[in-house]
């Protein structure tokens, strides 16, 4: 079996080789259809931005896509001086970006309390790269220890802090190794007052651990947060009480490793180092097809949320189109399909003819992975089954189901 690193950089590969296929060309090809989940990406996203890290052991960060800031910050009294090159942000040959943070000061650089006795690295894409909407992640193994603050963020721009918005995919602070924060930060909600939420791993897990996928799927008009592609928080213009929504413009990416500050507090007795960001790979995926997407089937109607509720197990249908938040999904590159902050589910992981599919929390099992095929079929790679209407019934209110794939109508589905 290839390695998962690997299984991602051929899906990074597929996607950046975006599809165009028509009905009438997946109608005409004779051979198998190809309904891998690398397939489906391919045909409904697009990378706009990807960094694998590849490079010889000891190399710099590659300078078209990433520039190096240096200083200090008296803003959050953080403790580190960000250095220049290669000296705290690098290669190590096996595909990963290492940030390191050191206990250290070779060139006497000054801080705002004095001599720095910190130094590491922090990294932006400005000039570079901006995203405006999309599928923004980073896979990360995140440093321990008391004082450490990695983070994954976007900013807006042109910066003009906090009016022109921050976007926190992923913060951490040392005190809490179980847990990461997703936050937005705008005018009249910034600093401590950012609109956001947390994660905690399960069963006293730290994120130190292992690496994990932190990331935000970034629509107008919203943003949802997920870690290992389940969603824990999705933030609208409704959240924030009437203050103004500043999201739907351009920002740049940042990775950074801080040292101390108001929010971690200082490193102690405790606080081994070095400490180290490894960051595997860094991407933004837009979509091909319209995120927020109705998708149309049988009688020209859509594939709709009961009552649009957003409770899991809340049956999906077929009804009407109505241009409501019930009908509007989003196609991922990861393969789910999203409505409501929430995944589209066959219910109890089921295989078989007839089970039903439902609206459940993003999981990453393979009963909420589904492939758009050039034919308009909608298919769970693991029953190997297609999306369907129950008794090709074209009512208001009739359940969609996986069935086996015969290429009716009520099995064809246009997205967009």
């Amino acid at each position: 079996m290839a390695s998962p690193r690997l299984l991602r950089r051929c899906l990074l590969a597929a996607l950046s080789a975006v599809l165009v296929a028509s009905a009438a060309t997946g109608a005409a090809h004779a051979g198998p259809r190809d309904d891998s989940p690398a397939a489906t990406a391919a045909a409904v996203a697009a990378v706009a931005f990807s960094d694998t890290f590849d490079g010889a052991a000891g190399s710099a960060v590659d300078p078209s896509k990433w520039q190096i800031e240096t200083g200090d910050n008296v803003d959050n009294h953080e403790r580190q001086y960000y250095t220049s090159g290669n000296r705290n942000a690098a290669l190590d040959g096996q595909g990963h970006l290492v940030i390191t943070a050191r206990k250290e000061n070779p060139a006497n650089y000054p801080c705002w309390y004095g001599t720095c006795q910190y130094t590491s690295a922090r990294l932006n894409t400005a000039g570079r790269f901006t995203a405006r909407y999309g599928h923004v992640e980073a896979r990360m193994k995140i440093p321990r220890g008391q004082g450490m603050w990695p983070a994954f963020w976007m900013l807006g721009t042109p910066v003009d802090w906090p009016d022109s918005g921050e976007i926190d995919v992923m913060e951490n602070v040392g005190y809490e190794p179980s847990t990461v924060h997703g936050t937005l930060h705008g005018p009249g909600y910034s600093g401590s007052g950012g609109i956001g939420a947390a994660y905690t791993l399960p069963g006293g897990q730290a994120f130190a651990d292992a690496f994990h996928t932190f990331a935000v799927d970034w629509a107008p008009g919203a943003i949802t947060w997920s870690v290992d592609g389940t969603v824990y928080q999705r933030r609208t213009p409704a959240d924030l009480g009437g203050r103004t929504w500043v999201f739907d413009k351009p920002f740049f990416l940042i990775l950074n490793l801080a040292v101390g500050g108001y929010w971690p507090g200082d490193p102690d007795g405790s606080t081994s180092f070095p400490q180290q960001l490894v960051v595997d790979s860094v991407s933004v995926t837009t979509g091909g097809t319209p995120t927020g997407a109705a998708i149309r089937g049988l009688a020209g109607k859509c594939v709709d949320v009961a009552g649009a509720n957003s409770a899991n197990g809340t049956p999906v249908q077929l009804y009407d189109c109505n241009g409501t938040a019930a009908q509007q999904w989003t196609v991922g590159a990861d393969g789910t399909v999203r409505a409501l902050g929430k995944c589209l589910d066959v219910t109890g992981n089921g295989t078989a003819d007839g089970s039903t599919v439902q609206l459940w929390d993003c999981t990453g099992g393979p009963h909420q992975k589904w492939a758009v095929s050039a034919a308009n079929d909608i298919v769970n790679p693991q029953a190997d089954k297609c999306l369907d209407v129950t008794g090709n019934n074209p009512a208001n209110g009739t359940r969609l189901q996986i069935w086996t794939c015969s290429g009716a109508a009520n099995q064809k589905w246009t997205i967009g």
